[in-house]
C-alpha cells in the first residue's frame, strides 16, 4: 500500500500544507483528467509547474494511472522528457468525504497549444520551429521505444508541453508500460492502463484490443501512429476528433508527407521508426535545426567550424524567428560563451541578440555573462568587449564597474599590445563615468599618466582627449592637480602634431575649471607659443584658444574696474560654444604611422627629447622624464617680476601628474622653469670655462722666430701645442671626470696656466721610440716649424 500524506488545501492560491510550493493560475488545458498550474518555490521563488489529480476513492482507475505516471516520470530522465522535481499525495477528509490528490512538480512548462497561440508564428517560420519540435519530441519517443523498450501509448498535442527556452518536452506517462513482446506466455493487456487513451488516437489493433498483434508489432508501432497524430493536429491546427481525419493531407508540408504517410501504416510492423524519421524526412533540414543543433554539440566542433559558424550566425539570427532566437539561441550562446566553449567572434552576435531584448531583460540575460567575460584571459574576448562597450556600458551599474569590471579592464592599460591599450583607453569614455573617486584618483589617473607618454602617438592624443571628456567626473581638488599639467606640460609639448591640437582642445572644453591666475600665468604661455607652430591645424586652434583665454581674461578685466570684489576673485569662466562637447578621437594607433615632418620635435632653443613613436627602452623614457611638472609648477623665473596673485599649488597628489616619476621627456640640465625649451626670453651667457675657450678661438697664432737659440724648451713645447689645437680638437680626449685627478704629463710638458685649452689637450704620445734630435749631423741649420704634433728634443 502507498503511504499517504495527510494535509490540508490551506487556503486558494496558498498551496498545499505539505508542499514546498505555491499554486498559481491554471492553465485552460491539460491532459487527461490533469489540471495544470502556474506555481513557485517557497524557497526561492524559481518558477514551477504543478499538475494535480483528485478522487473520492483510493481505488479510483484514474489515481492508480496518476501514481503510474508519477513513477515513470521520477524514474525516466532524457532532455526531451518533462523534468521531474517533486510529488505528493494528500487525503484530505472532511465531515461527509475524503478526497485523495496528487501533486506532481516540475520545472516551468506550458501546453503546446497554448504556447502557439501565443507566438503566433506564420509561413516559413512557425515550419522551421515545428520542425524543430518534432525533432525533439522525435528523439523522446525513440529513447522510450528502442533505448528502454517502453510504450508510451498515447503521443498526441496533449502530452507535449513547452520550456521557456521554447523547447518541446514529452509528459503524460500514466499509460507508460514495457513492451513485453518477448514474452510468449503473457497474454493480458499490455498497456493496463489504454482506456484512458482517447478512441481517435488509437491505431486499428490497439483499438481492437488484439494484443497478440500488438505484441507482434516493433516496440515504437503504437508511438509512431500517435506522432502521425500530433503531426496533423500540429499543422491542421484542430484537435483530432476521430481517426478519419488523418486521410486529410491538405495541411501537410510536401517535404513531411511520405514519412507522415508511413507513421501512419495500417499495417504495425510497416510504420516508421521515430529514430528514422529524423534522418531520412528533408524537413529536418533548414536553418534553425541546423542552427540549433550546432550550438547543442559546440563542444565537438573545431575552432576553424566555430569561427565560421559565429562570423555567420548574426546575419542568420535575423532570418530566424525572434522568439525563438532570443528564448532559446540566447541562451545557449550566453552560456557557451560562459564556460568558454565559443570563440570571440560569438560575442557580437550575443550583443545583436540582446539589443532585441528589453533594458530589465538585457540586465538579467546578458549583463552576467558579459561581467564574467570580463576576467577572461582570452585577448581576442577582452578586445571584442572593448570594442563593442558603448552597446552595453550605460547598462552596468555604478557598483558593478567599479568592483569587478574596472579591475579586469585595467589591466590592458599595460598590455604589450598598442591596440589593446588603445581600445581600453577608449573604453574608459564610457566606464570613467561610473568610478569612484578613489578609483579615478588612485588607479585610472595613474594608467593614463603613463598613457600620456606611450610610445604610439596616437595613444599619447586620445590619452589628452579622455581627460577632456572626463573633467567633469573628477573632483575639484583632482582637476586642479592633474589638468593643466596633463595639457600643457605633456600635451602641449608633444612632438606629433594631433596630440598638441588635443592639448589645445582639451584646454578650451575645460576652461571653466581654471581660475584667472592658472589662465594669465600658465594657460596663455603655453598655448600662444603653439601659434607659430609648424602644423597648421595646431596653429588654427592656438589662436582659437588665445581668442577664448583672452576673453576670459578680459572679462575679470572689466568686472576689476568696476569695483565688483566679489565677482573679480571668482570670476565665472565659461567654455566658447561647442567646446563643453566630448572631444573626438585620434586616428587608431595600429594604423597611424605618422610622417617624418609631423613627428619631427617642436623648434626650440633647448633641446627636449623626442616623444617619437619609435620603441625605446624602459629605462631611457623614465630617465628623461624625470622632475618636468615639478620644475614648471614651482618655476618663478618668468614671472617672477609681475604682481600677479599666488602661484598655483604644486602637485603633491598620487594621480601621476604630480610625481616626479611621471615627469616629460627633459634634459636633466635644462632651466627648472620648464618654458626655456619653447622659446628662451634672453640670451644665455656662457660659463666662465667656455668663455675662456671663446676667447682662445678669436687669440692669433704667434709665429716663432726663425733662430737656433728659440728652441727653448718651455716655448718650443708652446708653438706646436697651439698648432696641434686646431687638428686633434675633433679628436681630443674628454676632460678628466673628477677634478682631484691630475693629468698624467711629464715636468718637462708641463701646460702653461693661462692656456685655456689645457683641459681638453691631447695627451702626450705613448711610443717608445727614440726621440729626434735637432740637427741630426746636418749643420746648426735652424729646424723650420711643421704643422701637427712634434716629438721636441728633451736634451739636458
Amino acid at each position: 500500500m502507498f503511504k499517504f500524506l495527510k494535509g490540508v488545501v490551506g487556503g486558494s492560491g496558498a498551496g498545499v500544507k505539505d508542499l514546498p510550493y505555491n499554486i498559481g493560475d491554471p492553465y485552460p488545458s491539460a491532459w487527461g483528467s490533469w489540471s495544470h498550474f502556474q506555481g513557485t518555490s517557497k524557497d526561492d521563488g524559481s518558477p514551477v509547474s504543478i499538475f494535480s489529480i483528485s478522487g473520492t476513492n483510493a481505488q479510483d482507475g484514474h489515481l492508480a494511472a496518476a501514481r503510474n505516471g508519477v513513477k515513470r516520470l521520477r524514474t525516466v530522465r532524457h532532455p526531451n522528457i518533462l523534468a521531474f522535481l517533486h510529488s505528493t499525495e494528500v487525503e484530505n477528509i472532511d465531515a461527509t468525504s475524503t478526497k485523495i490528490t496528487i501533486y506532481i512538480v516540475t520545472e516551468p512548462v506550458m501546453p503546446l497549444s497554448e504556447k502557439i497561440k501565443e507566438l503566433g508564428l506564420e509561413g516559413s517560420q512557425r515550419d522551421e520551429y515545428y520542425a524543430w519540435g518534432l525533432n525533439q519530441i522525435a528523439k523522446a519517443v525513440s529513447f522510450l521505444n528502442n533505448d528502454c523498450k517502453l510504450v508510451h501509448g498515447n503521443v498526441c498535442l496533449s502530452s507535449v508541453v513547452v520550456t521557456q527556452t521554447l523547447d518541446w518536452k514529452l509528459h503524460a506517462f500514466d499509460v507508460l508500460s514495457e513492451f513485453d513482446g518477448n514474452n510468449e506466455a503473457a497474454n493480458g493487456p499490455m498497456l493496463q492502463y489504454a482506456w484512458l487513451v482517447g478512441a481517435q488516437y488509437k491505431p486499428v489493433e490497439l483499438a481492437k484490443s488484439d494484443w497478440t498483434a500488438v505484441r507482434k508489432s516493433p516496440p515504437w508501432s503504437i508511438d509512431s501512429w500517435g506522432l502521425g497524430c500530433l503531426i496533423y493536429e500540429l499543422f491542421s491546427g484542430m484537435r483530432l476528433s476521430k481517426t478519419e481525419e488523418l486521410r486529410n493531407t491538405a495541411s501537410i508540408p510536401k517535404s513531411l508527407l511520405p514519412d507522415y504517410q508511413r507513421l501512419l501504416s495500417s499495417m504495425p510492423s510497416r510504420r516508421l521508426n521515430s529514430s528514422k524519421l529524423i534522418e531520412n524526412s528533408e524537413y529536418f533540414q533548414n536553418k534553425l535545426v541546423d542552427t540549433i543543433h550546432f550550438m547543442e554539440i559546440l563542444n565537438l566542433k573545431d575552432s576553424v567550424e566555430k569561427d565560421t559558424f559565429f562570423r555567420k550566425l548574426p546575419n542568420l539570427a535575423e532570418q530566424l524567428p525572434r522568439q525563438i532566437v532570443l528564448k532559446k539561441l540566447l541562451p545557449l550562446l550566453a552560456s557557451a560563451l560562459e564556460f568558454g566553449s565559443a570563440a570571440a567572434p560569438a560575442l557580437t552576435a550575443l550583443l545583436k541578440m540582446g539589443s532585441w531584448l528589453s533594458t530589465e531583460e538585457f540586465s538579467v540575460k546578458v549583463l552576467p555573462t558579459i561581467v564574467k567575460l570580463f576576467a577572461s584571459n582570452d585577448r581576442a574576448i577582452r578586445v571584442a568587449l572593448l570594442q563593442h562597450i558603448d552597446q552595453y556600458g550605460q547598462s552596468f551599474s555604478a557598483q558593478v564597474v567599479d568592483e569587478q569590471v574596472y579591475p579586469h579592464v585595467a589591466t590592458g592599460f599595460a598590455d604589450t599590445s598598442a591596440f589593446l591599450r588603445e581600445m581600453t583607453l577608449k573604453s574608459m569614455l564610457v566606464l570613467a563615468p561610473k568610478l569612484s573617486q578613489r578609483t579615478i584618483s588612485g588607479s585610472l589617473l595613474k594608467y593614463l599618466s603613463k598613457l600620456q607618454v606611450d610610445e604610439e602617438p596616437a595613444i599619447r592624443t586620445n590619452t589628452t582627449i579622455l581627460l577632456g571628456n572626463i573633467a567633469s567626473h573628477l573632483n575639484e581638488g583632482t582637476r586642479k592637480r592633474v589638468l593643466i599639467n596633463a595639457f600643457t606640460v605633456r600635451a602641449l609639448r608633444d612632438t606629433f602634431s594631433p596630440a598638441r591640437g588635443a592639448g589645445v582642445m582639451a584646454l578650451c572644453a575645460t576652461s571653466s575649471y581654471y581660475d584667472i591666475n592658472e589662465v594669465a600665468t600658465r594657460i596663455l604661455p603655453s598655448v600662444v607659443v603653439l601659434t607659430i607652430d609648424p602644423d597648421s591645424d595646431v596653429r588654427s586652434k592656438a589662436f582659437q584658444a588665445v581668442d577664448q583665454f583672452l576673453q576670459i581674461v578680459k572679462q575679470y578685466h572689466e568686472k576689476t574696474n568696476t569695483g565688483d570684489a566679489t565677482g573679480a576673485s571668482s570670476v565665472g569662466i565659461s567654455s566658447m560654444p561647442g567646446n563643453a562637447s566630448l572631444l573626438g578621437w585620434a586616428m587608431s594607433s595600429l594604423t597611424l604611422k605618422g610622417k617624418p615632418s609631423e613627428q619631427a620635435p617642436v623648434a626650440s632653443a633647448n633641446s627636449i627629447t623626442p616623444l617619437t613613436s619609435t620603441t625605446s627602452s624602459t629605462s631611457s623614457v623614465m630617465e628623461n622624464a624625470i622632475n618636468a611638472p615639478l620644475r614648471h609648477v614651482s618655476s618663478g623665473t618668468d614671472f617672477a617680476d609681475q604682481p600677479a596673485g599666488p602661484a598655483p599649488p604644486s602637485p603633491t597628489s598620487t594621480d601621476g601628474w604630480g610625481e616626479i616619476e611621471n615627469g616629460l621627456h627633459e634634459d636633466h640640465d635644462s632651466d627648472k622653469d620648464g618654458w626655456d625649451d619653447i622659446e628662451p626670453l634672453e640670451e644665455p651667457k656662457p660659463s666662465p670655462v667656455l668663455a675662456n675657450i671663446q676667447a682662445a678661438q678669436k687669440r692669433p697664432v704667434s709665429q716663432p722666430r726663425p733662430t737656433a737659440t728659440s728652441l727653448r724648451p718651455k716655448s718650443t713645447g708652446k708653438v706646436p701645442k697651439e698648432e696641434d689645437d686646431d687638428l686633434w680638437g675633433s679628436i681630443a680626449a674628454p676632460a678628466p671626470r673628477t677634478s682631484s685627478k691630475p693629468l698624467n704629463v711629464k715636468p718637462a710638458a708641463a701646460l702653461d696656466d693661462d692656456d685655456p685649452w689645457a683641459a681638453i689637450a691631447a695627451p702626450p704620445p705613448t711610443t717608445k721610440a727614440k726621440p729626434l734630435a735637432a740637427g741630426r749631423g746636418r749643420g746648426a741649420k735652424p729646424v723650420a716649424p711643421k704643422l701637427g704634433a712634434q716629438r721636441i728634443n728633451r736634451t739636458s
